[in-house]
């Protein structure tokens, strides 16, 4: 067999093989560690965009209709476990890879030995992130979602220290009551349609009767609910600004993208299930999701600390795609895609400027110095942590410019304006919103409302932000001149200069975006490919 027809199976395998390869090594090979880390992680990012290729008309006639499935055993789809490659998965594998590499590289300079295991933990993380995108039925979504999380819980700890330690106690608690309800709706699913590949649920969904209909659209609302807690929806997310606060830089970066996991299980759902109106769509979906923009917006012009100022744009995002999402219009999901891109690389470079900049501070905060609070070294008999000022490659020139000009990039890119693709993404939900009443009969209230708390979210981030960048950079007191290096401040430019070249490649980005959703919207292909049949989804 050809080893390309193994694509779909690599992100997961090489993350998987690479984590428990590092673990052979102890913590003072570093240089092992660190580069099999490297190689690891250019891997992935190499195959997600060449399965983001292979699911374009570049490449028609190696995956039938631009799909690709990989049977885990050989077992066929519905009863073994498989796996699927189409544009919206191919697009968060390569978004991932994007922000993944970035993330080894920046802990290089010194995060990575704050504590131990951190190379093998996140690439577990990036094993559940890949798998979730990848997997083709619920039941493995589950899986890879507690895979992630749980690399999550030890990542968010690493290097110790109290308030660490308060934000992964509430990160825990909630998630757990997202898996308990996860769990529930997966169970009632299965106990109508008797079967949790999604291709097949797509396909049983429309036959079932009225009284099953009730019991699948309550068990796909308790879903929901898990899917939304893992997008930090509110009234569920009051853990997530305290969380991605306390974390370090890296790591709240690679968590950029964890929310979106979330959203990428509404849409996955909502597409398979072909119902917005009665789950993912109309009535508490958007509420929630107004709910969470005003939350974010909100927690934006409170917040204090760089770092959860950050943390509430994360919010503000998530409650922009959900609400897009829970518009009811497919015309919504393409600038949902673009935000959702843009918003990701934004996150993660601001967590990793924010980290920077804390070395800004005379007075260290409670998570600008994290080697201090505990001996994790000694704890698990591996040496003495290096000293806090033990940092790793070359400084660079001018840091005080670098840091100023690449705060203006992130602001730009997180508040929405012009020429970065935070513009673009948000001037097209805009109209689309705008358009969705008169073209599929959305009720003006909702789409406008939409529009203006949307505008508002970024007016009250550019003022807070900006408010900001005074108190760092316009103060003459309580001010050090940080020492950066080129290893740590290389990945902080490269997703800059990516947020940038979407920009220059808003038009081919814009029309794959929109390829995607036309594949959400109508998903006998995808069926076909995972069924291998010329099964047609039920109206």
């Amino acid at each position: 067999m050809n080893w390309l027809n193994h694509l779909p199976v690599l992100p997961i395998a090489i993350p998987l093989l690479a984590g428990a390869l590092i673990l052979l090594f102890q913590e003072q090979r570093r240089a092992i560690r660190i580069g099999i880390a490297l190689v690891s992680t250019l891997l992935q990012l190499a195959l997600a965009f060449a399965m983001l290729v292979l699911t374009t008309d570049a490449a028609p006639h190696f995956w039938s209709e631009g799909i690709g499935t990989y049977a885990i055993g050989g077992w066929p789809a519905p009863f073994g476990i498989v796996l699927v490659v189409d544009r919206l998965s191919a697009l968060m594998l390569a978004l991932n890879g994007v922000l993944a590499l970035a993330v080894v590289v920046h802990s290089i300079a010194r995060w990575d030995r704050e504590g131990v295991y951190y190379h093998p933990l996140l690439q577990f993380l990036l094993l559940g992130l890949n798998g979730a995108f990848l997997t083709g039925d619920l039941f493995n979504l589950f899986v890879f979602f507690e895979i992630l999380l749980a690399a999550s819980y030890a990542l968010l700890l690493h290097g110790g220290g109290a308030q660490r330690t308060k934000a992964a106690l509430h990160f825990v608690i909630v998630n757990l009551v997202g898996a308990f309800a996860f769990l529930i709706g997966v169970a009632m699913l299965y106990s109508v349609l008797g079967t949790l590949n999604m291709a097949d649920i797509a396909v049983r969904w429309g036959a079932l009767a009225d009284a099953d209909r009730t019991v699948a659209a309550t068990g796909a609302a308790i879903l929901g609910v898990a899917f939304l807690i893992k997008a930090g929806s509110w009234p569920l997310n009051f853990w997530l600004p305290g969380a991605y606060a306390a974390a370090s830089a890296p790591v709240a970066a690679a968590f950029a993208i964890a929310t979106k996991v979330g959203v990428y299980a509404v849409l996955r759902l909502w597409s398979v299930m072909q119902t917005p109106a009665a789950s993912f769509g109309e009535g508490w979906l958007f509420l929630l999701a107004l709910a969470t923009m005003l939350f974010g917006t909100l927690g934006i012009l409170a917040a204090r600390q760089l770092s959860r100022l950050i943390a509430f744009t994360v919010v503000l995002s998530s409650g922009t795609l959900l609400a897009a999402a829970g518009l009811g219009t497919p015309t919504m999901i393409a600038p949902a895609l673009f935000y959702l891109v843009g918003s990701v690389m934004a996150s993660g470079a601001f967590f990793m400027l924010a980290g920077m900049t804390e070395r800004m501070r005379t007075t260290p905060t409670a998570t600008s110095d994290p080697l201090q609070p505990w001996p994790t070294y000694n704890a698990f008999s591996v040496g003495e942590p290096p000293a806090p000022d033990a940092e790793v490659g070359i400084a660079i020139p001018a840091a005080m410019a670098f840091l100023g000009i690449n705060f203006i990039c992130c602001v730009l890119l997180v508040t929405g304006l012009p020429p970065l693709p935070g513009f673009i993404a948000k001037m097209a939900l805009v109209a689309a919103a705008i358009d969705a009443p008169a073209s599929v009969g959305v009720s003006p209230w909702r789409a406008w409302t939409l529009v203006i708390v949307l505008l508002l979210g970024g007016l009250v981030g550019l003022i807070a932000l900006a408010r900001a960048g005074m108190r760092l950079f316009w103060s003459v007191t309580d001010r050090n001149t940080p020492r950066l290096r080129v290893v740590e401040a290389a990945p902080l430019a490269f997703l800059i200069l990516a947020s940038l070249a979407l920009s220059a490649a808003a038009g081919p980005a814009m029309a794959y975006f929109q390829d995607t959703a036309a594949d959400l919207n109508s998903p006998d292909a995808y069926v076909r490919a995972v069924l291998g049949t010329q099964t047609q989804v039920n109206p």
